[in-house]
């Protein structure tokens, strides 16, 4: 039962199994999917009959799908351009502590952080 569901959901949702996958534009197979969230929302609320309901699911559906797109993005960039997200050791570190009310250098080949 858990695999029928699994694979349906696949199927439905997943845009590298779909027909969906043979759009070559990774933003277009994206906006073709909100398309067909706002038509099942609208569905469902017709359904329903329902206006408020279409608000609901309208906003649940942007909100869910742009979090999507979001996580992809970042995962995306974090792939193709790593630095991008820095270096995780930033110039604003300290190069010195004080012990005693005595400032202490500390080697500047180090990087820091507690874990080292």
């Amino acid at each position: 039962m858990k695999k029928i569901i699994f694979d349906a959901w696949n199927v439905v949702m997943n845009h590298n199994i779909n027909p969906l996958k043979n759009i070559p534009h990774t933003h277009v197979r994206h906006l073709v999917m909100q398309a067909l969230a706002l038509m099942w929302c609208v569905a469902f609320s017709m359904y329903f009959t329902s206006i408020w309901l279409f608000g609901i699911t309208t906003i649940a559906h942007m909100i869910l799908l742009g979090a999507v797109a979001f996580t992809v993005l970042t995962f995306e960039t974090a792939k193709r351009k790593p630095s991008f997200f820095g270096n995780y050791y930033t110039p604003s570190r300290s190069r010195a502590i004080y012990v005693g009310g005595k400032r202490i250098e500390l080697d500047p080949n180090d990087k820091g952080g507690e874990h080292e």
